[in-house]
């Protein structure tokens, strides 16, 4: 299946993700976020406007120095997120992505937006292709929208925030692992509400959307400082919600427009 947009609008048929050096977890963050609804009824809803479907390709731009085993957990969640022909151990993280089709992109195909799934739709993450610029080229400021001025003069600790204890790492490399939970928002956002008029909530240019309206929420049972029932690997004491390319992940939590809540792989 091609890459399209659903609503007839077109963009450039990419995501970029652009993995910056010591920055590791400000990527796309927009604000501090909370679920919430505001008296005026504000919810995270269906705007009208195009989201993505079909083959999306997705580019990445490590921005500094990067260990391979370092590249290998990014790529290989980038890959996990479509499905192959073997059976894959569970909960998976294609079975993560999965739910956005279920979530969003079947309604906006017939102009709905409950969170149904009125119409078949499927997404196909596909690596495009992968650029290296270890010199930092463009320098260690980046002015580049929100994601390079949040992620400027951070470190991977910062990055981390997300599996402070009780949670732990599940790849052993906190900073990395921080920033999974970061891309995985993004890559959501960018296939729910790829122009900023489909899925959100709140003001259209500091808006929530698919991931961050559930930001903090892993699993199930999860309220405010607690981030819910999440697997745990005896062996190296990470914390983990999904498993994908011989890796584990801690991926967000999915906001459900039909039942204004947040899902969970476990």
């Amino acid at each position: 299946m091609a890459w399209s947009t659903l609503a007839g609008r077109k963009t450039l048929p990419m995501v970029v993700l652009a993995i910056l050096s010591m920055a590791v977890n400000a990527l796309g963050e927009r604000r501090q976020l909370q679920l919430m609804q505001d008296p005026a009824g504000d919810v995270l809803s269906y705007h009208g406007g195009a989201v993505l479907s079909g083959d999306i390709p997705v580019s990445i731009v490590w921005y500094g120095k990067f260990t391979p085993s370092q590249k290998d957990v990014v790529v290989d969640f980038v890959r996990s997120l479509t499905p192959t022909s073997r059976q894959a151990a569970t909960p998976s993280a294609a079975q993560w992505w999965s739910t956005l089709a279920t979530f969003y992109l079947s309604n906006a195909a017939t102009g709905g937006g409950g969170g149904g799934g009125a119409k078949s739709v499927t997404t196909r993450v596909v690596l495009s292709s992968q650029v290296s610029d270890e010199a930092y080229s463009l320098g260690k400021t980046l002015t580049l929208v929100q994601i390079f001025q949040l992620a400027a003069g951070t470190t991977p600790k910062r990055g981390a925030v997300v599996l402070d204890p009780p949670l732990g790492a599940p790849n052993g490399d906190a900073g990395v692992d921080g920033m999974m939970v970061t891309l995985a928002s993004m890559l959501a956002g960018a296939v729910t509400n790829p122009f900023g008029g489909a899925y959100y909530q709140g003001d259209r240019d500091a808006a929530l959307e698919a991931c961050t309206a559930c930001a903090g929420v892993y699993g199930s049972g999860s309220y405010p400082g607690y981030a819910g029932k999440v697997l745990v690997d005896t062996a190296s004491g990470g914390s983990y919600n999904a498993i994908g390319g011989g890796k584990r992940f801690l991926l967000p939590a999915i906001y459900n427009p039909a039942t204004a809540g947040c899902s969970t792989t476990v």
